[in-house]
């Protein structure tokens, strides 16, 4: 039976070929002699990934097997994309993932215990909450397309938020896991028609008197049965308290910042985790209909926000599509062309023969649109498949962590992975209106790749601990 482990090194042999072949596709598009410099990033690429298999082996031998595979091929794909669009990048690229393996070494080394991150839960949230600010302070904050994203400092300019998430979900998933069985006190015998009746009512109200639209009504209607049954379980407010505080804290600076696209993540990582602790779908019926009241009642009212959604729901608009609706109109246009097999490495139009961008933003925001443009419908879709294969991972480790600490902190780290992925590929598609979320370990961008890498070491501890117990108790992992 091959080892675990064993499956881990032979996993990263296909990676090192996406590499090569990647790189030489790209130059056999540039030169008609290409050399011997792609089995050098090859070679490069897989010591690596070696070196961070070995320390895994050493460190945590019992860990998924499949994680840092997974990682390192998204990563690998993303180095290939970048040196495809600016070759100057594809080296801060690399240093970049060097930077992230070495934090994975030093989160592993320091983090011999998960549960030592409990300890310091209110003041991981501190810093959290005090990354999200940075942005907007005066001298170091950097504002892009209307968003504050990220900060400078000299030579070094990074995106807090990245950080911040992770800080926010080691906090919920501590908290949660002393105050989930105090949050709801379920009462004998509840009165199960009474959400059906609340709902009813919400809609006849909205629809007769209010006289909003259908949408709006159904909103209605889902919040007042998904409140009717969160009050029948009288909910804890004492506990509720510090949990929505810290939460609330972090979403009233994400508007402060206007980084919509981290909102998204943290509050569907916060209704995940909270979804997990209690298995209550009303907590998060409640929590979602909130979530889509302010968004529409900031679309009305927030240009930044009103900007985006009208960009989204009509980019072909004479007065939209020649300003903000160019890039997500080019997007389009650029993931049709691709078809289902794509032009092939190298071949996508970004930019025009007499000078300017076609495909604004093509390393970072609009990455996934070259990638559908080369490589066709397929390709994305295999790409979309390695990072389904990675959240179901990170979810399984969470379903195999002996503690609700570990499980909790597995779950909501993967949750907010997803909504990652879901919140640039659903923009880039016209799913959701179009945010500056990178696409993890493939856009281009320090910030991204260093944070996620810590997720990945978090994940790689946790289920090193998981499967350790299962084994001693004869379970088959």
């Amino acid at each position: 039976m091959v080892s675990p482990r064993l499956r881990e090194l032979f996993a990263l042999v296909p990676v090192t070929a996406i590499v090569c072949a990647g790189f030489l596709a790209v130059l056999i598009t540039r030169t008609d002699d290409p050399n011997d410099l792609t089995l050098t990033y090859g070679a490069v690429f897989l010591g690596l990934c070696v070196f961070g298999h070995l320390f895994i082996r050493a460190r945590l031998p019992d860990a998924d097997p499949y994680l840092f595979p997974l990682a390192a091929l998204l990563s690998a794909f993303g180095l290939v994309m970048t040196y495809r669009i600016d070759a100057d990048k594809a080296g801060s690229q690399a240093a970049v993932f060097v930077l992230g393996l070495a934090l994975l070494v030093i989160t592993v080394l320091f983090l011999r215990d998960i549960h030592a991150l409990e300890r310091y839960r209110y003041t991981i949230a501190a810093a959290g909450i005090a990354l999200l600010l940075l942005p907007r302070v005066p001298g170091i904050g950097e504002r892009v397309n209307g968003a504050y994203l990220g900060i400078g400092l000299g030579p070094l300019s990074f995106q807090p938020a990245e950080f911040a998430k992770l800080a926010i979900i080691v906090f919920l998933a501590s908290y949660l896991r002393d105050t989930a069985d105090v949050l709801l006190r379920p009462v004998r015998n509840q009165v199960w028609w009474l959400p059906w009746v609340a709902g009813g009512v919400a809609v006849l109200f909205g629809w007769f008197v209010l006289g909003v639209g259908a949408a709006v009504t159904v909103l209605l209607g889902l919040f007042a049965a998904s409140l009717a049954a969160v009050l029948q379980e009288r909910p804890s407010l004492k506990h509720f308290g510090p949990l929505l505080l810290v939460w609330g804290l972090a979403m009233i600076l994400l508007i402060f910042i206007r980084d919509l696209g981290s909102s998204l993540m943290f509050f569907g990582g916060f209704l995940g985790l909270l979804y997990v602790a209690t298995g209550r779908l009303s907590l998060v019926g409640v929590g979602a209909t909130m979530f889509l009241g302010g968004a529409t009642f900031f679309a009305n009212s927030v240009n930044h926000v009103h900007e985006r959604v009208t960009v989204w729901l009509d980019p072909w608009a004479p007065n939209v599509v020649d300003h903000e609706g160019y890039q997500i109109a080019q997007s389009v246009f650029a993931q049709a062309d691709g078809g289902l097999f794509g032009q092939g490495f190298g071949q996508a139009l970004l930019e025009l023969p007499g000078g300017g961008t076609l495909l604004p933003a093509a390393d970072t925001d609009l990455v996934y649109a070259v990638i559908v443009n080369e490589i066709g419908l397929f390709g994305a879709g295999a790409l979309l498949l390695a990072y389904l294969l990675f959240v179901v991972r990170g979810f399984k480790t969470a379903l195999q962590a002996p503690d609700d600490f570990s499980k909790l902190l597995a779950a909501g780290l993967t949750t907010v992975f997803a909504l990652q992925v879901f919140v640039i590929v659903g923009g880039v598609t016209r799913v959701i209106p179009l945010t500056g979320v990178t696409l993890p370990f493939v856009s281009y961008g320090g910030s991204s790749i260093v944070a996620n890498m810590v997720l990945l070491a978090l994940l790689l501890v946790v289920s090193d601990g998981a499967r350790r117990d299962r084994q001693r108790r004869g379970g088959l992992v």
